[in-house]
């Protein structure tokens, strides 16, 4: 439950980050009636905070144009969902710089009071958290750049590359991003198909925000459509492998949104399904565990591919790697 004194740092904070809120939205943010609302603003009035308030269809309250408070301090409520939301930026999939990630938790410990610092560094330093097994992670810039042309009802001119490796350019119209399973999708009305359409961001090749706007259909649920669509798409690899070692040792290595974990007489058996078998393979390895392919047997065969991959690697001369590219290129045209 807020406090009084929450609930007004809580008002100046939003009045700071929007240009203006209504006393209904303001209401439902805070969890209060609107006439506590309103004798909060009242007594931040009374306090000499510039607010000001506005009646009427589109009215609301905002800060007084050019004020600007002096920076406010976390509480350690506040604080510990900054530092868990920057912790767990490995469970995204998405390509975040870990020097943005070091930065922002350095200045989220620098305005706490000492106790407040020590018990959320503890966070971070007894913490372990696993990557999820995505080779090819979109930027966080290109989640921004969608957002910004959702909000914006902008049209967007992308290179997209389907499952069967065929790249079309198209023009969409945004609804919104969804994650499922480690991946991230756009939800889209494509302007080739002239349907809504949902995109792999890890398959987009470029972005291009366009000038051009559009009208936004309102009977459209993108989140219904997302969660429908992602519900029914099939499963290409239905994956079963037995790691030689305990229950919990297995569940350290593996989150449990990746599939089904449970134990087996002689070990653990680790239940999941998976488009591409290379990046199984690779994600298989890196957990650093013995374990036996169940099936399909071709995750077999992926896994002795990769092994060819690092003897060849290990094996390499500098000249042979330095022709490597060169050959990468040419199989690719």
């Amino acid at each position: 439950m807020y406090h009084p004194t929450t609930r007004l740092l809580t008002i100046l904070e939003l009045l700071q980050t929007h240009p203006q809120l209504s006393g209904e939205e303001l209401a439902r943010r805070l969890e209060v009636e609107p006439r506590s609302v309103r004798r909060y603003i009242q007594m931040l009035q009374d306090m000499g905070m510039p607010i000001e308030g506005t009646r009427g269809p589109g009215g609301g309250y905002r800060l007084r144009p050019g004020f600007k408070l002096p920076p406010l301090l976390f509480t350690e409520d506040e604080a510990t969902a900054i530092v868990l939301g920057l912790l767990g930026t490995p469970w995204l999939g998405v390509d975040i710089s870990s020097v943005a990630i070091e930065g922002a938790l350095a200045k989220v410990y620098r305005v706490l009071p000492l106790r407040g610092r020590e018990r959320l560094q503890a966070i971070s330093t007894y913490q372990v958290l696993p990557v999820g097994w995505q080779e090819i992670r979109p930027e966080a810039s290109l989640l921004v750049d969608l957002s910004e042309a959702v909000q914006s009802s902008q049209r967007v001119a992308i290179e997209y590359c389907s499952h069967h490796n065929k790249v079309t350019r198209r023009r969409v119209e945004p609804y919104g991003v969804a994650g499922h399973k480690g991946l991230w999708y756009l939800v889209a009305h494509c302007c080739l198909r002239n349907a809504p359409r949902l995109f792999r961001l890890d398959r987009i090749r470029s972005v291009e925000l366009l000038a051009e706007t559009f009208s936004k259909d309102a009977s459209f649920d993108y989140q219904a459509y997302a969660f429908k669509s992602l519900a029914t798409i099939p499963a290409r690899w239905q994956i079963e492998v037995e790691f030689e070692a305990e229950l919990y040792v297995v569940q350290q290595k593996i989150p449990s949104s990746h599939g089904e974990i449970s134990v087996t007489p002689t070990g653990t058996l680790f239940r999941t399904h998976h488009d591409h078998l290379p990046t199984m393979a690779r994600f298989l390895m890196g957990l650093n565990l013995p374990f036996i392919v169940k099936r399909p047997p071709e995750l077999r065969d992926a896994l002795l591919e990769l092994a060819q991959e690092i003897i060849q690697f290990a094996t390499a001369s500098r000249r042979s790697i330095d022709a490597m590219p060169a050959a990468l290129e040419a199989d690719q045209r």
